[in-house]
């Protein structure tokens, strides 16, 4: 069990503003750069089938390209965005914990 602070104990760096800052900031980086990741399979299918239609409406194994891209490759895309997410986001926190305890 934790000891209470006292008026003369160190304060805990685990809970100070600058580590909690500091982590924030990071994941806010991290979130930013995934969610970037993830617009760019949002709104760049619709812009290449707008600006490239034939090479979208090729046949592979079965599917046009669009569909292909759309239907079967976009959800492991995001599955490994996530997945990128999850175990960066744990490092991170671990990371800060310590260089906390140091």
């Amino acid at each position: 069990m934790p000891q209470p602070q006292t008026a003369d104990s160190p304060p805990d760096k685990i809970h100070s503003e600058a580590f909690l800052r500091d982590l924030m900031r990071r994941q806010l980086t991290l979130s930013t750069g995934c969610a970037l990741a993830f617009l760019v399979a949002l709104l760049g299918l619709p812009l290449v089938n707008y600006l490239a239609p034939a090479i979208m409406a090729r046949r592979v194994g079965g599917f046009t390209l669009a569909w292909l891209i759309l239907g079967v490759l976009f959800f492991p895309y995001v599955w490994a965005i996530s997945f990128h997410f999850i175990r960066r986001s744990l490092a991170l926190e671990a990371r800060e914990v310590e260089e906390a305890r140091r």
